[in-house]
């Protein structure tokens, strides 16, 4: 069995970190990631996936993820489920990263040394 998926996008923000109570560290991230084909308009949606990363790589990303940079994850996803009043049922899915690879910076930054550069 597998449970796999690698996204590819560009940051929307900066990493949000924050420490739990049994002192665990997660941080949230939000990815922008441009759709493969065009809609009826003959542009490409983006769909915007929010991404948990926890501990390690938690650390790892608050240096050098920030918004505009574009990144590919390595993440599973996770099912979890709620019950609401009225006997309803909420299911929901959560994306947890497990590896984060930089592809670039971002596209400030790649502006600004291409403007130096010249």
């Amino acid at each position: 069995m597998l449970n796999q998926v690698i996204l590819i996008g560009r940051l929307t923000h900066d990493p949000e970190v924050r420490i739990l109570e049994d002192g665990r560290k997660v941080s949230y991230i939000s990815l922008a990631v441009q759709r493969g084909f065009k809609n009826m308009d003959g542009l490409y949606d983006t769909d915007f996936i929010k991404i948990s990363v926890w501990e390690g790589l938690a650390t790892a990303i608050e240096s050098y993820c920030t918004k505009g940079i574009m990144i590919a994850v390595k993440a599973r996803i996770q099912c979890w489920k709620y019950e609401l009043p009225d006997d309803k049922k909420l299911n929901m899915l959560e994306v947890i990263a497990e590896r984060i690879t930089y592809l670039s910076s971002s596209s400030k930054n790649d502006t600004k040394v291409s403007e130096e550069s010249s």
